[in-house]
């Protein structure tokens, strides 16, 4: 039987619980980034000593292999590298600067969407049951109330709108192919490859507009403990960890887990940046949950 995706079991209730500490950290990733924006940073100079730093210090746990195995995977590797790396980031670093953090939040939680759309077309054996798309329906709709918190009329930015469509289908084809992947190759060695693809393809923008952020301004800080939270424990921790899990849980599975995103980054909004958590949002809050237990029953064996 494929383990593109299981059902939650006890064995894997280990796995699960560490999809639900991972995408809580990447909630409040939006938010470290915004005060780094605001504190003069452009979003792909966030990014850049962001991944160095993950990088850097994942060379301590990595084997030797340089390499894949062949040239077509060393292709793939270098599309984590994008999808998972400087392309999804630097539109989500973009998105950021430019609409609300939750306005960007509920978009790229999307993401889970376009991985369900990827396996199914791969694995055309593989069923959608009812459950997973009412717990899908569920699952946005308690997005959508967590984000617009209730407002009737909706302050959204279409250019930051339209790059947070971008980083979701970036990150909704990352996890797939660290499922495609992850048969032959050790969750290290794939987050390594990862790191350092999205960082030397990151670094071309460099050539087009060159650093212009102070770098005495990274001694300060706010701003060295917000580029260490995400790059030590949201990038090198973060990534390690859901790698491994994809590879346990499968890629659906995992990835509806991204529905939660929006309920962490709404509560660190309203604690670092003064924006109000109220009743509606809650309420929300509550809907994902749901939405996300429902999805992850209906999963296809």
């Amino acid at each position: 039987m494929s383990n593109i995706t299981k059902h939650p079991s006890r064995k894997n209730l280990l796995y699960h619980l560490v999809a639900i500490i991972v995408v809580s950290i990447w909630g409040s990733t939006l938010v470290s980034t915004k005060i780094l924006l605001q504190d003069g940073m452009r979003a792909d100079e966030v990014f850049i000593v962001r991944f160095a730093l993950a990088y850097v210090a994942i060379l301590p746990f990595s084997t030797r292999k340089v390499w894949s195995d062949n040239w077509r995977d060393e292709l793939m590797m270098l599309a984590l590298g994008i999808t998972g790396g400087s392309l999804y980031f630097i539109t989500e670093n973009l998105a950021v600067g430019i609409t609300y953090v939750n306005n960007v939040s509920f978009i790229v939680s999307t993401s889970p969407l376009f991985t369900m759309v990827f396996i199914l077309m791969t694995y055309r054996y593989l069923k959608v049951k009812k459950i997973l798309i009412i717990g899908s329906v569920l699952a946005l709709l308690g997005i959508g109330v967590v984000i617009f918190n209730g407002q009737v009329i909706l302050k959204l930015n279409p250019l930051g709108d339209l790059l947070s469509v971008a980083a979701s289908l970036c990150f909704g084809v990352y996890c797939y192919l660290v499922k495609v992947m992850g048969d032959r190759y050790d969750s290290i060695f794939l987050t390594r490859k990862m790191f350092i693809y999205g960082l030397l393809t990151s670094l071309v923008i460099l050539l087009f507009k060159p650093w212009q952020y102070d770098l005495s301004g990274l001694m300060k800080g706010t701003v060295m403990l917000n580029l260490l939270f995400l790059g030590l424990i949201a990038s090198f921790f973060c990534f390690v960890l859901w790698n491994v899990a994809i590879n346990k849980l499968g890629a659906v599975t995992m990835s509806n887990y991204l529905y939660l995103i929006p309920v962490t980054t709404v509560i660190f909004s309203a604690i670092f940046l003064d924006e109000p958590m109220t009743a509606v949002a809650y309420g929300g809050s509550a809907l994902i949950l749901i939405g996300v237990f429902l999805a992850n029953k209906g999963c296809a064996d």
